[in-house]
Formats: structure tokens, C-alpha cells, sequence
């Protein structure tokens, strides 16, 4: 099993969280919340209003999202989703927990001992440089104040 962290469209009450919870593509267990050890921008862009880690630590905000085992299969059809390596790059990154709702082995109750997981994130180091100028958010809800509705791909 691996640990993600989504921040996005996967999270719960999110558009696109029914492939979190679709046991066909593989498993994926929710494990709790966390946010970001480093700082990330967080952007809503492109014309479907898709939310983007920008892979530049040390700028933006602690993104809040959620923590989730994953099987081998539900990892591939992640990747497959984010468009990784090409829209998306799937990377360790460090995630304070902030709620705790799985069941920790002795590896992951010393893991989390500090409150400090490694989970893989999808973010991107691949972006168009205006970007950078978007607002950035702590937090991503498809229907927030922004008033940048998601759009599924279903509906592209």
C-alpha cells in the first residue's frame, strides 16, 4: 500500500471523489487530513477551472487535503487520471497530520509520532508561467467563493 494526499477534485465532496470510492479501479482507504509541511501555490486555472499544486515550495500556502491508502491498482489508475508524468508529476512530499482516523501499524504510529507523514502528491513543475500570478488558495472546493466551477470530464 502507498499513501497519497489529495487536495483537489479527489477529496470527499469533490466532484471527482467517486473514483476514490470506485473499488474497480483498486482500493484507496482514507486515513485522515493533513496540510502541507512546506508551502505550495495552489491554483484554480486553464479553461476547465482545474485545481494545481505548482511544484515551487516555499511560496504560496500549507495546502490542506486528505490522506489515503492505495493499492498498486488504484496508484496506476491515478496516474493514468492525473495525466502523470505529463500534466502532473507524482512526488513524495512531507504532510502534517492534522486528523487522524486510520489505524496505525507500529511503521505508521512512529511515522506520525511528529505528525509527519510522506505521501505521494500530485503536483506540477510543468505549467504555463502566468500561472504563477493566479491567486492562491489554502484549501480547494469545487463550488467555493472563487466562483471557478470545476468542470468533469464527462462534460468536456
Amino acid at each position: 500500500m502507498a499513501r497519497v494526499f489529495v487536495y483537489g477534485t479527489l477529496k470527499k465532496g469533490q466532484p471527482n471523489y467517486k473514483h476514490m470510492i470506485n473499488t474497480a479501479k483498486g482500493l484507496a482507504k482514507f486515513q485522515g487530513r493533513g496540510r502541507t509541511v512546506e508551502k505550495y501555490p495552489l491554483v484554480i486555472a486553464g479553461k476547465y477551472n482545474i485545481p494545481y499544486m505548482l511544484n515551487i515550495p516555499g511560496t504560496g500556502h500549507h495546502i490542506a487535503g486528505e490522506i489515503y491508502s492505495v493499492d498498486e491498482q488504484m496508484l496506476q489508475f491515478l496516474d493514468e487520471f492525473e495525466g502523470c508524468p505529463d500534466m502532473y508529476q507524482r512526488t513524495l512530499m512531507r504532510i502534517q497530520v492534522v486528523e487522524w482516523e486510520g489505524k496505525a501499524g507500529a511503521g505508521e504510529a512512529r511515522a506520525a509520532a511528529d505528525g509527519v507523514l510522506e505521501c505521494f502528491v500530485y503536483s506540477t513543475a510543468t505549467y504555463p508561467p502566468e500561472w504563477v500570478g493566479l491567486p492562491y488558495y489554502a484549501s480547494y472546493d469545487s463550488s467555493g467563493k472563487h466562483g471557478l466551477s470545476y468542470v468533469l470530464r464527462e462534460s468536456r
